[in-house]
């Protein structure tokens, strides 16, 4: 039996999130659509959701506020930020928080779908499936995606951490 991914929507534009709901539902996707960032923040509080769909401008509480908490409850969820800003210091700012990927509006439905599978597939099957290594006095590990030397945690970005596991990864090999 496939396994039946949920996702959180938070898009505060109705029209908008109705389409993206309709379309990833089409696709095999349950979707559930929070219309602010209070309501965001209660659901995903609630559910055991896959993967996140975060607008920047939300309502109550904004997307990088709520990436940046989602990120520190659950260290392994993909989130996609999908916004109209599009400045550089913009997706900066939410790969700062530990958004994994920063579609600009206007986007094109083929394309969120193709960061949606693509992260999804990576959840699964990525470094889910390696949990720790440990080289010495330096453990990292992938489900929790914190970095250790000896009993002090070195804080990495989500990119500083993906390129690290990359560079593990490529020196493996």
């Amino acid at each position: 039996m496939e396994k039946r991914y949920q996702i959180l929507l938070a898009e505060d534009e109705p029209k908008l999130s109705q389409i993206i709901q309709e379309e990833l539902e089409g696709h095999g996707y349950k979707t559930d659509v929070a219309f602010d960032g209070l309501i965001a923040e209660k659901m995903f509080k609630q559910h055991d959701y896959s993967l996140v769909i975060l607008d920047v401008n939300l309502p109550y509480k904004n997307g990088l506020a709520l990436c940046k908490e989602f990120r520190s409850i659950n260290r392994a969820i993909p989130i996609i930020m999908l916004t109209a800003l599009g400045e550089v210091q913009d997706k900066v700012d939410a790969f700062n928080v530990g958004a994994d990927d920063y579609i600009v509006k206007p986007f094109h439905f083929d394309e969120l779908f193709a960061r949606v599978k693509v992260l999804l597939k990576r959840a699964d099957t990525g470094e889910q499936t390696l949990k720790k290594i440990e080289i010495e006095d330096l453990a990292i590990d992938f489900v929790t995606k914190t970095v250790t030397r000896g009993k002090i945690e070195i804080p990495l970005t989500a990119k500083e951490f993906a390129l690290l596991t990359y560079w593990h990864r490529t020196e493996a090999k």
